[in-house]
C-alpha cells in the first residue's frame, strides 16, 4: 500500500495565501472547529496569542489547509495543501514547485487573470511542443501553468 502525503508550504501569511490558492484550483479551505480551538485555551493547551479572527472565524493563527469541495469531509484527503508560517521570507528559487493544469483553458489569458489578483509572471518555456508558464503566487512561490 502507498503512502498519502500533503504538500506544505512555508509562507508569512498562510490563510491569505490559502483563501489565494483556493480561489486559483476552484478549491475550499478547510473549515477549522472553533469550538476545539477555545477548548484548547481553556484546558491551557493553547493560548489566545496562538489564534487569530479571519474572515469572522476563530482560527490557529500558524496553518490553514485547502482541499479540493468533493473532500472537505473526507477524514484521509487524496489532495491537500497546507500553508503554515515560516519565521523566515522566501529568498530563493524553490527546489519543489507544482504544475497547475488548466483542463484547455487559455495560458495567457489564465496568466492575465493570476497577475490580475496579485501573481507575477515569471518566465515562458517550452519542450517539444508543449509550453507553459512559470508564475509566482503573492508570496513569490513558483508555479506553472499549461
Amino acid at each position: 500500500m502507498g503512502l498519502n502525503i500533503q504538500i506544505v508550504v512555508d509562507c508569512s501569511k498562510p490563510h491569505e495565501l490559502a483563501d489565494w490558492w483556493a480561489e486559483t484550483l476552484q478549491w475550499a479551505v478547510e473549515p477549522q472547529d472553533e469550538g476545539f480551538i477555545r477548548s484548547m485555551i481553556e484546558q491551557g493547551f493553547a493560548t489566545e496569542d496562538q489564534t487569530m479572527t479571519h474572515k469572522g472565524k476563530l482560527v490557529w493563527r500558524e496553518g490553514c489547509a485547502i482541499r479540493p469541495p468533493e473532500e472537505l469531509e473526507t477524514k484521509a484527503p487524496a489532495r491537500r495543501l497546507l500553508f503554515q508560517t515560516a519565521p523566515e521570507d522566501k529568498t530563493i528559487k524553490n527546489r519543489v514547485h507544482w504544475d497547475v493544469n488548466l483542463a484547455g483553458r487559455d495560458k495567457d489569458e489564465v496568466r492575465r487573470e493570476l497577475e490580475a489578483r496579485g501573481a507575477t509572471f515569471l518566465w515562458t518555456a517550452s519542450q517539444g511542443p508543449h509550453s507553459w508558464h512559470t508564475m509566482a503566487d503573492p508570496e513569490g512561490n513558483e508555479f506553472c501553468i499549461s
